[in-house]
């Protein structure tokens, strides 16, 4: 990894993004892991997750690793959902993380010499190339080894480096009885023509919260 000791680096997660990366390599992230890999590379500063919550739920699964982040070392950023019906009467449910990780990415880049993106969205782009032109290198981690790939090409230009996800899998995956097939990236929660979620907002948040644990082992 490209990483010096004394790096002031800053940690930003997609979390539904990662997820999705993750499944689609047949994994799942070991949080205390992977905090651990970045923090014996440079100076960790902050470790960001971000994802959006379904508040009208009475059990919300993803609950737990919220909870479990939250007192391990990560600085969660949460919002609710939003739900609202289309021209076609279908449910649609938002969860958008975009502008919260791209504010405080701007907002700390002053106070960091790394900027470490989990996310393969090509919307950071233009967020990427702004953190760069205040003199802060900028590593995307996402794959290209799952099908379809999980990065955006012009992300993956406009980086410093890139990270393949697979590459240090062993390092940040969790632990299982078994091997885990890898998993088509898919919505696997569409409960009829009435609920449709929107894919490029809550569709992978959604599947992060049905497969997580409630007794997790992070």
């Amino acid at each position: 990894m490209h990483f010096y000791p004394q790096e002031k680096t800053g940690l930003f997660i997609d979390g539904a993004n990662l997820y999705s990366a993750a499944r689609g390599l047949g994994f799942d992230i070991d949080y205390r892991k992977l905090l651990t890999v970045f923090a014996d590379e440079c100076r960790l500063v902050r470790a960001f997750y971000y994802t959006a919550l379904i508040e009208d739920q009475e059990y919300s699964p993803i609950r737990p690793l919220v909870d479990w982040l939250d007192y391990n070392g990560y600085t969660m950023v949460t919002k609710p959902t939003k739900e609202f019906t289309d021209a076609s009467g279908r449910r649609k449910i938002k969860g958008n993380m975009d502008i919260e990780l791209a504010i405080d990415v701007l907002e700390m880049a002053e106070h960091l010499d790394h900027v470490v993106l989990f996310s393969g969205d090509g919307d950071f782009r233009r967020l990427v190339e702004a953190v760069q032109r205040r003199g802060v290198r900028v590593t995307v981690v996402s794959t290209v080894k799952s099908q379809p790939p999980m990065i955006a090409d012009e992300l993956r230009r406009q980086a410093d480096h890139f990270l393949e996800l697979k590459d240090f899998q062993e390092k940040i995956a969790r632990a299982h009885q078994g091997p885990r097939p890898v998993r088509p990236q898919q919505d696997e929660y569409a409960n009829g023509a009435e609920d449709d979620l929107d894919d490029d907002d809550y569709e992978d948040d959604l599947d992060e919260a049905e497969v997580t644990p409630r007794r997790p082992s992070y």
